[in-house]
């Protein structure tokens, strides 16, 4: 199954990646780790590289991801520092990209 990128239009692949990328604070994205679609993305690999692989279903390279921990499905105990941050005056922030159904994420540096 090839997956798409919200909202069709003429646009290219990278020209989509860019535009259903951003910053955004957590609580944009519990509903997404709620409904079991949200994906950390270690710091090496580039959200659009990732994106990328899942918009061309490039099964093998996020396979070869999810099991060296380069992408990791958000769990509970993973949300629960997200949900309760150390700092109540800073909340966190994500950068993120939607492949839908997914979101691509990891803390901004």
């Amino acid at each position: 199954m090839r997956y798409g990128m919200v909202g069709e239009d003429d646009s290219s692949d990278e020209e989509k990646l860019a535009k259903y990328s951003g910053e955004i604070a957590w609580d944009y994205l519990r509903p997404h780790y709620q409904a079991g679609v949200l994906y950390f993305v270690d710091p090496e690999i580039t959200l659009q590289t990732v994106g990328a692989a899942f918009q061309a279903d490039n099964a093998p390279a996020v396979e070869t991801w999810l099991q060296n921990g380069d992408l990791v499905k958000i769990e509970a105990l993973h949300a629960a520092q997200w949900e309760s941050p150390s700092d109540e005056a800073v909340s966190p922030r994500f950068e993120a990209l939607v492949v839908t159904p997914f979101v691509l994420f990891r803390p901004v540096r």
